[in-house]
């Protein structure tokens, strides 16, 4: 690359950075622009495509095949029947109610793209402040940060954590050992904050109805096939990459949607082109566009510049890298979208790691999995601050916005403050457990 090639590049992915960030222009047409000027320029050709492709397919994947499978099963109508459920288990108390969301968003997030699975719940979460006459944004606004941290509870809940994995060559298994009970323990960290930052839900008593009408499952036969398709997602999760053929979890996420499909079209409940279109294209198409536009921030090469650098700050010592690393992602990843952020964040570290020579040169090359025990605490350093940090801001990761838009549709506007107000003591606390975690498992692993 040339100085000027260079310095378009990274005045291309500012500037597309900050127009999605002042909202000054549709993100999707924002990220598509800088990938035109880049290849106007001959920045981008198509010798890049391999590895964009490596790169993005793999988050892509699941997050396609989790929306398909997302909006299969509410179709079956059974989120409606868990609302009532939900409600007359909160005994009309705030308090119980917010306990809830922690535990109902959890799981669900644990399998189910974060984004996807705030739109899934969210008619529940309104449903049940508005018969308990509290206000919805607060609800909802944990419900998006519980998610984002319920995406470390599993390799597959959330694209960034997925995209270290897979660099790394974790199996989901490996993952559940290693990494699962950080990701509760960030889930866990949200509640003792939950009587300080939303103190009037907390404390909030009514009496329900007696009588209330129940919502009932018109579909029974749809509901159990829908069911039974998540159910082998889970377990080819589990399992698949022990099988003799290998199957990925993006490889699982594309059966489970094509299973998914199966069932509409079998049950005949609506045109398999209706669940196609219903999948948040704009969202895919934005992150390939921000993929390719970290494909030529690398190639600049001020990564690996950067690698040496770190080098020279602690030499082949990891463990500050670590903590550095998950400082300076989470709080990237709370104003940038978290994936490009790790992506690019993945080619610094690996490079630190191999001029500190903890690991060989072939390291840099797809595929290298041999990586000491010394340097998975790193890596388990960038899941965290690439998928906990965007909880502090309503633009720090895809959940957010969808909340922030879900409050919107329902008349109430949430201010970046509202929302910072509420997400950056949660993001504050979750990363220093965070830290804490990579420091006992840098010591295990020593």
């Amino acid at each position: 690359m040339t100085d000027f090639q260079i310095y378009l590049t990274i005045g291309v992915f500012v500037a597309v950075i900050l127009l999605i960030a002042f909202d000054l222009i549709d993100m999707t047409v924002a990220a598509l622009l800088g990938v035109s000027v880049l290849i106007v320029f001959g920045i981008l050709d198509g010798s890049d495509l391999i590895p964009i492709v490596h790169t993005a397919s793999g988050p892509l994947a699941l997050l396609f095949g989790g929306m398909v499978v997302a909006r299969v099963i509410g179709k079956t109508g059974i989120f409606e029947w868990f609302g009532d459920a939900f409600l007359h288990a909160t005994g009309g108390s705030g308090k119980r109610f917010l306990l809830l969301i922690v535990a109902l968003v959890a799981p669900v997030c644990a399998f189910l793209p974060n984004a996807t699975a705030v739109i899934l719940v969210a008619p529940i979460i309104v449903g049940v402040c508005q018969a308990l006459k509290v206000d919805f944004v607060g609800p909802l606004i944990i419900t998006a940060i519980v998610s984002n941290a319920a995406g470390m509870l599993t390799l597959v809940g959330d694209p960034a954590t997925f995209l270290v994995g897979s660099a790394i060559g974790l199996s989901f298994v490996d993952y559940l050992r290693m990494v699962s009970l950080g990701g509760l323990l960030a889930v866990i960290a949200v509640v003792p904050l939950l009587p300080l930052l939303l103190p009037k839900i907390w404390a909030t008593r009514m009496t329900l109805p007696h009588e209330r009408p129940r919502v009932t499952i018109k579909q029974p036969t749809f509901l159990v096939l829908s069911l039974l398709v998540l159910v082998i997602m889970v377990i080819l999760f589990l399992i698949g990459e022990s099988l003799p053929n290998h199957i990925v979890p993006p490889a699982v996420a594309i059966i489970g949607a094509a299973l998914a499909l199966l069932v509409v079209y079998g049950a005949r409940i609506e045109p398999v082109g209706e669940v196609i279109r219903d999948v948040d294209w704009k969202t895919i198409v934005f992150l390939a566009a921000i993929f390719t536009l970290v494909q030529a921030f690398i190639k600049t090469e001020l990564l690996q510049g950067l690698s040496i650098q770190l080098y020279g700050w602690f030499g082949a010592n990891v463990m500050p890298v670590a903590f550095l690393s998950l400082a300076g992602i989470g709080i990237l990843s709370s104003l940038l979208a978290n994936i490009p952020v790790v992506a690019a964040a993945l080619v610094m570290i690996t490079g630190y790691l191999v001029t500190a020579e903890t690991v060989p040169e072939i390291a840099l090359a797809a595929g290298f999995t041999d990586w000491p025990n010394t340097t998975l605490p790193v890596f388990v350093a960038m899941m965290f601050g690439g998928t906990l940090g965007g909880n502090a801001t309503l633009i720090g990761a895809s959940a957010n916005v969808v909340a922030v838009g879900i409050c919107v549709a329902h008349g109430k506007r949430v201010t970046f403050m509202q929302f910072l107000r509420i997400g950056l003591p949660i993001a504050v606390a979750q990363l220093l457990v965070g830290a804490l975690y990579v420091w006992v498992l840098a010591s295990i692993l020593d």
